[in-house]
């Protein structure tokens, strides 16, 4: 079993590139298949959801041929019969977004046969407006032994209303409404940088989509997709991170690769509390030298501050002078990860979805659990923060979302390893023993 093991203390330094958004990255491989001709896809993160969709393709027939890490080409020309368009295996079950697979399915096919979805286990993330969206369409959906299974003879375009802001449900119907006969019409949509990155690729495929990045998005169907040859945005929750560790570790750290546009909410949060942001075309430096300030938090659908960086940012306000709220809007079983910082020295109060943060001086280094993706993230920050040393177990969560973390830190002057046996952890202890 791979861990990771951290010696705190050092401040992170240097310059880091950011990789290809993964969430951009999922749904763009999905709408992939939607044509015979050939996708040529540049910027995907190499990460494990990414790789576990690819082999879901693969699995149904598509043909999947890596160029390089991350250069891959797509062709859905060797799918052969939609009754076998089944996905079902014990991968696929561990990712959120193979729902994807079933918009973009769905749209191409008129059928499609996925199993439910796993992920992050952050709390309730109903498909009912996925449901309704391809109901809307003309489909029927059914849910049965654990796969959503969605058949049309026909898709037609439809006025949607979504009751709750969802990415997944506004990505995967934009898919299936492309290729669906007539106008589309998406309300209450999502607006996240990866909504526009998808509708793009689609848009380079041969697709009419308008309205990407607003709440109304306008879908005119097409009878069918071309190929394209396309390059994914960088990763704005990579990027964050990296703004937190260089934040809370009192470092000077130039994250390059990125949209600043995307990181506004994060950078105007590091500058309330005191860290110096810079911006610059396609980098953003953040440099803190003070303890930093406390503040107030809510998580919001974008722009607002995003539900994938709370528990980096509590992290950074549990070593903040004062008393920090945030309230968690997204989510209810996103503060999971408290119960480990806590063993770490960090003194935070859970009262239904809102944390309160008594900013602590330091924390020291102690064994931990990582509970999804973000959270494990943000145990990486504590772990470089803290004295003494850190190990991470169920480090599989955050190697979902990041490629290489421990070789990225590394390079910023970090001390953190990948171990998998009881003799490197001792190494890693006697080497670093304090």
């Amino acid at each position: 079993m791979e861990q990771y093991m951290i010696k705190g203390g050092n401040p992170l330094v240097g310059e880091v590139v950011i990789g290809g958004a993964k969430n951009a990255a999922l749904g763009i491989l999905a709408a992939a298949v939607m044509t015979d001709k050939a996708c040529y896809i540049d910027n995907i993160p190499n990460v494990k959801d990414t790789r576990t969709l690819l082999q879901a393709i693969e699995g149904i027939g598509g043909l999947v041929e890596r160029q390089n890490t991350h250069r891959v080409m797509i062709s859905g020309s060797t799918i052969q019969n939609s009754e076998n368009l089944v996905i079902d295996d014990e991968f696929i079950r561990k990712i959120r977004a193979s729902y994807y697979l079933l918009g973009a399915l769905l749209g191409k096919y008129k059928r499609a046969q996925v199993a439910l979805p796993g992920g992050c286990n952050i709390g309730s993330r109903p498909i009912d407006q996925h449901i309704k969206g391809f109901e809307a369409l003309g489909a029927k959906v059914t849910i049965d032994h654990g796969m959503i299974i969605a058949e049309a003879e026909e898709l037609r375009g439809s006025h949607i209303y979504l009751d709750v802001v969802s990415v997944g449900a506004t990505i995967n119907i934009m898919m299936a409404a492309a290729l669906a006969e007539g106008k589309t019409i998406i309300e209450n949509a999502a607006k996240e940088p990866h909504i526009v990155d998808v509708a793009n690729f689609l848009n380079s495929m041969g697709a009419n989509i308008k309205g990407a990045g607003t709440d109304v998005i306008r879908i005119r169907g097409v009878k069918e997709l071309h190929g394209t040859d396309y390059s994914i945005i960088p990763d704005q929750i990579e990027a964050g991170t990296f703004m937190m560790a260089a934040a809370a570790t009192k470092g000077d750290v130039l994250i390059k690769n990125v949209i600043p546009k995307h990181l506004d909410s994060i950078s105007a949060k590091l500058v309330e509390i005191g860290a110096y942001v810079e911006e610059f075309d396609d980098a953003v430096r953040v440099i803190s030298k003070e303890r930093m300030k406390s503040t107030q938090i809510k998580t919001l659908p974008y722009p607002g501050f995003p539900t994938d960086m709370q528990p980096q940012m509590a992290v950074t306000l549990a070593l903040s002078e004062g008393t920090s709220i945030i309230s968690e809007s997204i989510f209810e079983n996103r503060f999971k990860y408290v119960d480990e910082l806590s063993r770490m020295g960090a003194k935070i109060k859970v009262e239904g979805n809102t944390a309160i943060i008594d900013g602590v001086e330091s924390f020291a280094g102690a064994n931990v659990v990582a509970p999804d993706l973000r959270a494990g993230a943000a145990l990486v920050i504590a772990g470089l923060c803290a004295s003494g040393v850190t190990l991470i177990d169920k480090i599989e969560y955050i190697q979902r979302g990041y490629e290489d973390f421990e070789g990225k830190v590394r390079a910023l002057g970090g001390i953190m390893e990948k171990v998998e046996t009881e003799q490197e952890i001792k190494k890693f202890k006697f080497q670093y023993a304090v």
